[in-house]
């Protein structure tokens, strides 16, 4: 079954000093390409999350957040009490003023506040592992719903270039009669001008340039491994790009051969109709 690269996953998690968001957001792109944003404690462990997320994914343009917000009374941020003291004793030597605004000035000078290096707790990092987990599992979700989407407009699409061929092979008949009689009246002209080797050497190499029978074969074929392609198991949005080139080969080379204006109307709309499984096909995984 076929996965779209676009999704969504979000997964929150609250601990008892913080609450900590974790976001997945995908869109198509021909390789992964992961983009990372989270905050400077939890580093050492980007590599470990950066695989996770590529291991599951495979492909597309990736945008990973780690949000965190604190709702304790937890902080790593502590006043340097000894240092704030020299600030205002030294002050005192320097102006007049209460301890108050002593004090607030002696804050903002340098090293006034230290901030001590948290270390990952391992049990915080496993429930951020789990989030993740949820996470992806909710994006692959996302991707599962477009990819039958997707499915479901393709099958439509190809059903449509189908009747579209089974048209086409209607009126070709008509086309071939109509090519002999032409060619027959311009060989008419001039028929006492040439000897009749060389008329039907001419004869045989227009109707087999004219010829559309393994075109309409080929495409055929392309179009009914395009349905199978969908309905594999894996979603492989390469391989239906490389069948669509072959599709557009055979309805391109039909188009140039039919020299028919109600074949090459029906070419057209084949092409508008191949045009729009293009575009979504490079939003398939």
């Amino acid at each position: 079954m076929i996965q779209s690269m676009t999704g969504f996953g979000k997964q929150v998690i609250q601990l008892p000093t913080k609450k900590i968001t974790v976001e997945l957001k995908s869109l198509n792109s021909k390789s992964l390409d992961l983009n990372a944003r989270i905050p400077s404690l939890y580093r050492e462990k980007e590599l470990s999350m950066r695989n996770t997320i590529a291991k599951a994914l495979n492909r597309g343009k990736v945008d990973f957040g780690l949000y965190v917000e604190i709702t304790g009374e937890e902080t790593s941020t502590q006043v340097n009490e000894a240092i704030v003291k020299q600030y205002i004793n030294q002050l005192k030597n320097v102006v007049d003023g209460d301890e108050t605004e002593l004090l607030k000035m002696a804050v903002r000078m340098p090293d006034a506040l230290k901030t001590e290096r948290e270390e990952i707790d391992e049990s915080e990092f496993t429930a951020i592992e789990n989030a993740l987990d949820l996470a992806i599992e909710a994006l692959m979700e996302y991707r599962r719903e477009e990819g039958a989407a997707l499915k479901n407009d393709f099958e439509l699409r190809i059903e449509n270039i189908s009747n579209l061929l089974a048209e086409v092979k209607q009126i070709d008949p008509e086309r071939t009669v109509q090519i002999r009689e032409k060619l027959e009246k311009a060989v008419s002209e001039i028929k006492e001008k040439v000897d009749e080797d060389r008329f039907e050497q001419e004869l045989i190499f227009y109707l087999e340039k004219y010829d559309i029978t393994e075109e309409k074969v080929r495409l055929a074929n392309h179009l009914e491994y395009f349905v199978t392609t969908l309905n594999t198991p894996d979603s492989n949005g390469r391989k239906l790009g490389f069948i669509c080139q072959e599709i557009g080969r055979e309805i391109n080379t039909m188009g140039s051969k039919s020299n028919f204006a109600p074949m090459q109307k029906l070419v057209v709309q084949m092409k508008d109709e191949l045009e729009k499984i293009k575009e979504q096909v490079l939003n398939v995984l």
